[in-house]
Order: C-alpha cells, then structure tokens, then sequence
C-alpha cells in the first residue's frame, strides 16, 4: 500500500525566460491549451494532449534548462507530507502556500530528483 494517494493528475513544471513567450510556443507548436497566467505568482499552466496532465511554467531570469518537477495533486497536502517524512522521505523547506489557489510542497527522490505535491485551493477540483 503506498503512503500517500495521490490524484490523477500531473503537472509537469519547467523553468522559462517568459511564460507568455512560452506558452504561446506551446500552444503554437504543440496544441496545447492555455488554462491560465497567474502574473502575480510567475506561473502559468496549459492543458497538454494528455488527460490529467499539464504544463506549468515557471519564471525565472536564469532558467536551468533540461530541468523539470513532475507536481502529483494531492487531496491532504499536510497529511501527505506527515505520512512521507514519517516515512523517511525528505522535503525542501516549508509547504508554500498562495492562498486561494494552490499549496505545495517539494520532496526528493532516493536520487535527489526534485518532486512536488499540490493541493488545488481554488474550488474547483
């Protein structure tokens, strides 16, 4: 039995220059749909061919490219996060939360591949 259950959905999150330039890209290149810019927070997400996952760009000044966070959706981020660190799972720093719209949490792999959990707080699923 797992320790935590996750949704069935994933948000693959990736660092970019300009997330308006790169979602225009996306949905360009690729049929992606934009699902929305969150300006305020650096972030933006688009809805990719697959069914329960996303794309989420990240804003940063100096992206690492080849670098990308699967983001799992999560019912009980703090539960989940309970059960893995009683598990010996490791986590970077406090779960953020943007109140309103999303908490999250970073935790590492047995190789130290960064993973993410996500709780939507916006209502709608």
């Amino acid at each position: 039995m797992p320790t935590v259950s996750l949704l069935n959905t994933i948000t693959i999150a990736i660092s970019v220059r300009d997330r308006h330039a790169s979602a225009s890209w996306y949905k360009d290149r690729l049929g992606f749909e934009l699902i929305y810019h969150a300006d305020d927070a650096g972030w933006s997400e688009l809805r990719t061919k697959t069914e329960g996952v996303t794309l989420g760009l990240g804003e940063q000044a100096e992206p690492a490219p080849g670098n990308s966070v699967p983001v799992f959706g999560i019912s009980d981020i703090d539960t989940a996060r309970i059960n893995l660190e009683s598990a010996g799972v490791v986590f970077d720093g406090a779960t953020e939360t943007i109140e309103g719209m999303v908490s999250t949490a970073t935790f590492y792999d047995l190789d130290g591949n960064a993973l993410m959990l996500a709780q939507d707080l916006t209502g709608a699923g």
